[in-house]
């Protein structure tokens, strides 16, 4: 231990140097730990919330998205799904047929998008663990059923599975009548057999059904929006992006599932290095207090400052000591801060001890992921505002005169 560090320690721990200067610092322990845990659990439960609202869009966001480049469907011939199937991490692929019709029940309407899918579409998605009522199933043999989110049941006034009929109308293509204006619309009456809970936007949005009804309700014979593709858990999105495109080639536009939302996620995004930048300022504020402290510590040491200059000390080696000080203060209510902060953010995202208190199908509990680069971060930021304070305050309080 270097002879500064060794005085720092002893000005901090001596139980003979005992006084208000003391109080303040162990104070100013305090008052800079608060503020890094705080830093800490915002930005877990920022990662929580990130989290739960990526696994809500991954019921309808697939890991990658083939779609044609020019115009709202093609042919599905055109995509060798074959050689898709081959790319490394690819685990399922699945034909969606996409288009915007009004629903029609007890006399109650409203539009959604109706996506049509194949058998393979349980496969891409875990819709499964969405369903909050009936089950998920768009068709039995030749029988076809509809699938909706819990609000847009609501809207139409579906109370029961047990008769709950929905009227399609989709306009047809190609013609048009004004004298006879329901020969406009293709007409289908489906049964609702399942609901689904996830975003209020999503399950406002769409409604499922086969995609051998909605081929037949759009009038487009074998033909698809796009495939939807999933991927096997720790692939690189990227590099199957980029194979998937040279196996559909340039008629296609591949998108990972952050790019097909990328204005929101990047949202999100701004609204964290926000919030970090906003407890970064509170940070700073409560550092002050350690200004505080270092500067009466200073004041109260001048007969001490004079002894060490009587002895032949420098005045880089004094303004050592009380740098070292400083430091002490501010690395030990770092330190308590992060154990405080990682622990409580541990113990919340194993085990929800702290529940929402409102009723949601969303989550039961406030959810919180910890990551290491966000600890990184908030401790190299504390760092920068621990060393620039330290030192402007001791270099303005211990002068270099003798």
């Amino acid at each position: 231990m270097s002879t500064p560090q060794f005085i720092a320690r002893r000005y901090f721990f001596s139980a003979q140097s005992r006084s208000v200067v003391n109080l303040i610092s162990g104070l100013s322990v305090a008052a800079v730990a608060m503020p890094v845990a705080a830093m800490i659990i915002l930005l877990s439960v920022f990662n929580g919330f990130e989290g739960l609202v990526r696994s809500m869009y991954s019921a309808f966001d697939a890991d990658l998205l083939i779609a044609p480049r020019v115009g709202r469907t093609f042919a599905a011939e055109r995509l060798d799904t074959a050689a898709l199937r081959r790319i490394g991490g690819v685990e399922a692929c699945s034909f969606i047929l996409e288009q915007s019709a009004l629903l029609e029940h007890a006399g109650r309407q409203a539009t959604a998008t109706v996506r049509g899918v194949d058998d393979a579409y349980g496969e891409v998605f875990p819709l499964e663990e969405a369903m909050t009522a009936g089950q998920w199933r768009v068709r039995t043999g030749d029988l076809e059923h509809l699938v909706v989110g819990q609000a847009m049941a609501h809207q139409l006034g579906i109370r029961s599975l047990a008769d709950a009929d929905v009227a399609l109308y989709a306009l047809r293509r190609g013609s048009f009548s004004s004298l006879l204006p329901m020969e406009n619309y293709m007409r289908r009456t489906v049964p609702v057999v399942g609901a689904f809970s996830l975003d209020l936007e999503t399950e406002q949005q769409y409604v499922l059904v086969s995609l051998r009804l909605a081929r037949e309700l759009f009038r487009y014979p074998d033909a698809a929006s796009a495939l939807v593709v999933r991927l096997a858990p720790g692939t690189d999105a990227r590099a199957a992006k980029r194979a998937a495109e040279v196996v559909a080639g340039d008629d296609f536009r591949v998108q990972t599932r952050d790019e097909q939302r990328a204005s929101f996620y990047r949202i999100m995004a701004y609204e964290k290095w926000g919030i970090f930048f906003l407890t970064l300022l509170v940070l700073v504020v409560a550092s002050f207090s350690v200004v505080g402290a270092l500067s009466m510590l200073i004041v109260e040491k001048r007969r001490d400052i004079g002894t060490l200059r009587a002895l032949g000390a420098a005045t880089p080696f004094i303004r050592s000591v009380f740098r070292r000080e400083g430091y002490l203060i501010c690395g030990l209510g770092a330190a308590i801060g992060i154990v405080t902060g990682v622990g409580a953010c541990l113990v919340q995202q194993h085990f929800g001890l702290i529940e929402i208190p409102a009723e949601t199908f969303l989550a039961k509990s406030y959810p919180v992921r910890f990551r290491p680069g966000d600890l990184v971060a908030v401790v190299a930021a504390f760092a920068l505002v621990t060393v620039t304070l330290t030192h402007l305050t001791v270099r303005s309080m211990v002068r270099g005169e003798q």
